[in-house]
């Protein structure tokens, strides 16, 4: 089976800067995998995620997706720094909202809305403001609204370095139980080492000028995982040290 997601020879420059921030890169993401993208700050780790999402124009090289078109779902979406939840709608507005232009019925809608707002523990805040919702709420209403549109790939840019840490434990644990329900596949930006050994099926790290992949490191740790173990630190220790 061809993978879902194949990026080939891939450059991007900022405006007209002649030099690229990452150039000739090639990365693929199968059905269902786990990804996660660490490298220092400046190597183009969002950049490269805004790229897959068609938020943003590489230079060149391509970028495919080998989904089925289908007009009631999307083929990615994508999770941000922030939850980005307007602050004028309830958090069932707001995930309805990304349900826009897909052909749904309205009942077909409601049923999304009902199904990720379970899945992400919301079910009992959908009628409140943003604003009356914790840190760790408010982005796990970001990924409800990400899941209902029912991507093939969903793009996480960084989604939980605005929470405290032990937040950002919580979240990371109730991600990967997302994940194992729902087997999407997952491309995640991190510049936390030990996060990204944590949750992916594999690392890769981006380094140098301009960047590209330095090491594609498979995680073969049983699941569930702990964050303490001897053998995720020194997988961690040696993502470091391909920085």
């Amino acid at each position: 089976m061809a993978p879902i997601l194949k990026i080939e020879d891939l450059s991007y420059h900022y405006g007209n800067n002649p030099d690229p921030v990452f150039a000739h890169l090639n990365l693929q993401i199968e059905d269902g995998e786990f990804i996660a993208v660490v490298g220092g700050s400046g190597v183009g780790k969002s950049t490269l995620l805004r790229c897959v999402a068609g938020l943003t124009s590489a230079s060149h090289g391509t970028i495919s997706l080998n989904v089925e078109e289908d007009e009631t779902r999307r083929s990615r979406s994508v999770v941000f720094q922030d939850g980005r939840l307007m602050p004028w709608r309830r958090l069932r507005s707001n995930i309805a909202y990304g349900l826009t232009g897909l052909k749904l019925t309205a009942e077909e809608k409601h049923n999304r809305i009902d199904e990720v707002l379970k899945l992400t523990r919301l079910d009992e805040l959908a009628e409140r403001w943003p604003h009356q919702l914790s840190g760790g709420q408010v982005q796990r209403g970001g990924i409800a609204r990400a899941l209902a549109v029912k991507p093939h790939l969903l793009l996480m840019d960084e989604p939980f370095s605005a929470v405290d840490a032990i937040t950002r434990q919580h979240l990371q644990d109730q991600l990967l139980a997302i994940w194992e329900q729902t087997r999407k596949a997952v491309m995640f930006i991190t510049h936390d080492i030990e996060e990204a050994v944590y949750l992916a099926d594999r690392v890769i790290v981006l380094s140098g000028s301009p960047a590209n992949v330095v090491l594609d490191k498979p995680i073969d740790l049983p699941r569930p995982r702990d964050r303490g173990t001897d053998k995720l630190q020194k997988m961690a220790q040696e993502i470091a040290n391909a920085l």
